[in-house]
């Protein structure tokens, strides 16, 4: 369902290290809002018994049963560029997505999408 390349596991490794946390687990989900209708988010966080769970080499990845119908087949990336590094989300369910990459829209959500307003 959900996949996280090596740079995004090496990424949340280092940060669950520097922040003494390797017992928790990289939930990821979605919710409503953001500026295409759904936003993404990502934390630091129990597993709890609804999750589904996803080992990526020692990486615990958790998607709750809401979220996890936007991110069936979502990639997770960590890019470094000019403007600094952040993790990028490739969605293949997204048919439209802000400009700003932290939202978007599914086929069965109806209307346009707004402007970004980032």
């Amino acid at each position: 369902m959900v996949t996280l390349t090596d740079a995004a596991v090496e990424k949340v490794r280092e940060f669950m290290t520097s922040k003494n946390r390797e017992d928790l687990a990289l939930r990821i989900y979605v919710s409503k809002g953001g500026c295409s209708g759904f936003s993404y988010g990502m934390a630091l966080d129990q597993p709890q018994d609804v999750d589904r769970l996803f080992d990526f080499s020692g990486i615990r990845v958790v998607v709750d049963p809401n979220s996890a119908q936007y991110l069936e087949g979502v990639e997770v990336d960590y890019v470094n560029s000019l403007m600094g590094g952040g993790f990028s989300i490739q969605n293949p369910n997204a048919v439209s997505s802000c400009g700003c990459g932290h939202s978007f829209r599914t086929k069965d959500q109806g209307g346009a999408p707004n402007a970004c307003s980032h």
